[in-house]
């Protein structure tokens, strides 16, 4: 895997300023831009098979979004919301002096494109959404919530990667070494010598509530850019109902889906690299 550089901004939300790191692959004089934009509990380390694999075409930008990775924890945990992660995406793309940027979003990251990409003027040229889309059902929501949040505590790396295989079986067919990859990154290290989970367990606060149905597709139906909907075959986050609407209206997305996988596609795969390279670059 090649080399990258890790870069951070300051920006400011409701209650002050917060930090957000990202990560730098390719040629930094590279006006062709893809930005990668990782689910609710992941990181930008996520795409690091993929950035890796794109890097000779794109300069590729891949955040840790605030109360992730090695991003701030933001202070109030009803910042936690869309509002923020959105203008927090505004403020990476000015910050890297970009006009328009390609645009891949995992789950939460494709829910922030949806909304970027829907505004007037909006600098997202090509979208793909990576097993989300306009609806998410209550039953969704309600299973979401009833891991994320979650602050469990373990012995060893090897332990929590059984804890990672287990909650992540969705993800479908990985080698040892990505499971690992996986794994290291989803974890960080604790005072006390155990490893915990890499995010801000208050990036859940959006789910305690009572929940509902999530129905953007108004909002869905004013992208305008070419979209690419993956979806895995399994998943109960974005229903095959939905998808098929979403190659209907809107952008008419077109749609890929990969058999023997729930929530989410990993983008590890070479499959998987090579349909997004591919519709990408066509």
């Amino acid at each position: 895997m090649r080399d990258f550089s890790e870069q951070h901004f300051m920006t400011l939300g409701p209650h002050g300023f917060h930090r957000v790191v990202y990560y730098e692959w390719g040629d930094p004089e590279n006006d062709k831009i893809l930005l990668c934009v990782h689910g609710m509990t992941r990181n930008g380390r996520d795409f690091d098979y993929f950035a890796d694999a794109l890097a000779d075409d794109y300069r590729v930008i891949c955040p840790d979004m605030p109360g992730r990775g090695k991003s701030d924890w933001l202070y109030i945990k009803e910042d936690y919301d869309y509002p923020l992660y959105c203008a927090d995406m505004a403020a990476l793309i000015a910050r890297l002096r970009a006009d328009t940027v390609d645009w891949v979003g995992t789950s939460m990251g494709g829910m922030i494109g949806i909304v970027i990409a829907s505004m007037p003027n909006s600098p997202i040229r090509r979208l793909v959404l990576n097993d989300v889309g306009p609806f998410i059902s209550k039953a969704a929501l309600q299973r979401i919530a009833e891991y994320v949040g979650a602050d469990p505590r373990f012995d060893d790396l090897d332990e929590f990667e059984r804890y990672v295989r287990k909650i992540n079986a969705s993800f479908g067919e990985l080698t040892e070494e990505q499971w690992k990859h996986v794994a290291r990154f989803y974890s960080r290290s604790m005072e006390d010598g155990k490893f915990g989970l890499n995010y801000d367990p208050k990036i859940s606060w959006p789910l305690k509530g009572p929940l509902e149905d999530v129905d953007l597709f108004p909002i869905y139906r004013s992208i305008q850019c070419p979209t690419l909907l993956l979806r895995g075959a399994e998943s109960d986050v974005l229903l095959r109902d939905t998808a098929i609407e979403m190659q209907n209206c809107g952008p008419k997305a077109r749609l890929v889906e990969f058999q023997g996988i729930g929530h989410v596609p990993t983008l590890m795969t070479e499959d998987q690299i090579g349909i997004v390279r591919d519709w990408l670059l066509s």
